[in-house]
């Protein structure tokens, strides 16, 4: 099995310099645009699910605030100084890896992304290490030596069995989107009914199928952790930390802030990783990391997040029934709502943001599909000739390989692409037209489950970039669709550096914060 890449995702700036170094492309901004960029306040807040409340001490809150009234609370409170400091963040997503830099007022200064190599499976997670490296090294030293805060996103349930001491695996990760159905059974005769975890893509069902493969032998000389847990460990030199984003799929329960007592009575409960907040500060940057790449010795780095969600930050949405959907080589929804929902039958779950909730699900459907049967040349020119407001009467079910996630949770699922037209154009229409009804299916069905009604969408990922198919997807959806100002999770990633660096706004007075609630 290999790795392969899918679309490649590129921004358009203007007033930018580029240079190359290797392989990538590395871009540093000497002019910005000024704009109004959101923060959020860390507190303590309610959390409702359905027609319960549960209020934690210890949750933190997401809480928007214009850029002024940010710079008088720290003015006011003397919080970290951070004149001149720049926040960085990594995505590390399904065909390759990004990594941007911005200031405290969210303008981007500098960026690069790597496409992954195609490597034999036992490789990835040195390819991804490499990635990460080469992604620092090829940015300006002037940009890395300002940079004090560090954080990452990285593929939901990619999953990873590492040495408790040295951090190195002892197997190949086992990515995202692939199944271990054997171990659903185990999984569903410990957790609740239609619990998150009760898919075959779960964290939880890739872990079972290690553990009763012989895993269990291994025991008290492993931990498990998930790509960005263990990508962020190359960085600040700590083992067994995570989010709470990250661990969902495990198990964890964001509501009560603990792993519920049916998992941690396994056996293999001893392997999981401590779990922290979004943007919760680990630590320090290791000493020769800083050496090696002129960091500076007091860059600190915060825990990380899942792509999708980062993609959601980026987008800075901020009313219930807004949602982000990211076309890449995938198709994930994230709707803000405020009731929680989760049901694996249909392969959708909730996140914890603040006191609401990011509900959605991932489809395999997305970008891979069309990277196998044109180039992006070929997406350009075709996409041209689609009259967007005319229905494709051809109906797809477009899949890279068997198997789906969302809005139907069915490993044996086949992609479906047949009867081809004669004509190209015909044929693409028929795939964006149905890959457009596959998200309209995941909306609704978030709906009919309880979640807030869908009132406008904004895109990210490389899909964001077609117009056509945005007009396809507005018709379909039948609510505003537009590409968001930010597209990468990668900027999502920085701003949740930027939002964990500068906590010490949750002392602030209530009036000087703009809340979503």
């Amino acid at each position: 099995m290999l790795i392969s890449c899918a679309l490649p995702i590129s921004i358009n700036l203007s007033g930018v310099s580029r240079f190359s170094t290797h392989d990538a492309h590395t871009t540093f901004v000497t002019e910005t645009p000024p704009h109004v960029v959101g923060g959020f306040r860390w507190g303590g807040g309610q959390y409702s699910r359905s027609n319960e409340s549960v209020r934690s001490s210890k949750a933190k809150r997401f809480q928007y605030a214009v850029r002024s009234e940010v710079q008088k609370v720290k003015g006011d409170m003397g919080g970290p100084s951070d004149d001149g400091g720049l926040y960085m963040g990594f995505d590390f997503g399904t065909s390759g890896a990004r990594v941007m830099v911005i200031d405290e007022k969210g303008d981007l200064c500098a960026d690069g992304k790597r496409m992954y190599p195609v490597v034999p499976e036992a490789e990835w997670a040195s390819m991804w290490k490499d990635t990460l490296f080469s992604l620092i090294q090829s940015l300006p030293a002037e940009v890395l030596s300002r940079v004090v805060a560090v954080s990452l996103d990285g593929t939901s349930s990619t999953t990873m069995i590492v040495d408790r001491k040295s951090g190195e695996p002892v197997t190949r990760p086992i990515l995202y989107n692939e199944s271990r159905p054997q171990a659903l059974p185990f999984v569903e005769a410990i957790a609740p009914p239609n619990h998150t975890v009760s898919t075959g893509t779960s964290t939880l069902c890739k872990l079972v199928a290690w553990w009763i493969e012989g895993g269990s032998e291994l025991e008290k000389d492993v931990l498990m952790l998930h790509q960005a847990d263990w990508l962020l460990s190359l960085l600040h030199g700590k083992l067994g930390i995570t989010d709470y984003n990250n661990a969902l799929k495990v198990g964890y329960d964001p509501e009560t802030e603990d792993y519920p007592g049916w998992l941690k009575a396994q056996p293999y409960a001893s392997l999981l990783p401590q779990v922290k907040e979004p943007g919760a500060l680990i630590g320090h940057v290791a000493s020769d990391i800083a050496s090696a790449f002129g960091l500076r010795e007091d860059c600190e780095v915060y825990t990380g997040t899942t792509d999708s969600i980062a993609a959601f930050l980026a987008a800075r949405v901020t009313e219930p029934g807004e949602a982000v959907t990211s076309l890449g080589s995938t198709l994930a929804l994230k709707l803000l709502s405020t009731s929680r929902v989760d049901d694996a039958r249909f392969g959708i779950y909730s996140h914890r943001l603040g006191d609401k909730w990011l509900v959605g699900g991932a489809s395999n459907t997305g970008g891979a599909v069309l990277r196998q049967l044109f180039t992006n040349e070929q997406l350009k020119e075709l996409s041209s000739q689609i009259d967007p407001s005319q229905p494709s009467p051809l109906d797809y079910y477009p899949l890279p390989r068997v198997g789906e996630r969302f809005p139907e949770a069915d490993p044996n699922k086949e992609s479906r692409l047949s009867p081809r037209p004669a004509s190209d154009v015909e044929f693409l229409h028929g795939i964006l037209e149905s890959t457009a009804r596959i998200e309209g299916r995941g909306y609704k069905a978030l709906d009919e489950l309880g979640a807030t009604p869908l009132k406008a969408v904004k895109t990210a990922g490389g899909g964001a970039q077609n117009v056509v198919w945005q007009k396809i997807r507005e018709r379909v959806l039948g609510v505003p669709v537009s590409a968001s100002e930010q597209t990468e999770a990668a900027y999502g990633a920085a701003l949740l550096a930027l939002y964990g660096r500068r906590g010490w706004v949750q002392t602030a007075q209530e009036n000087l914060v703009s809340s979503t609630s």
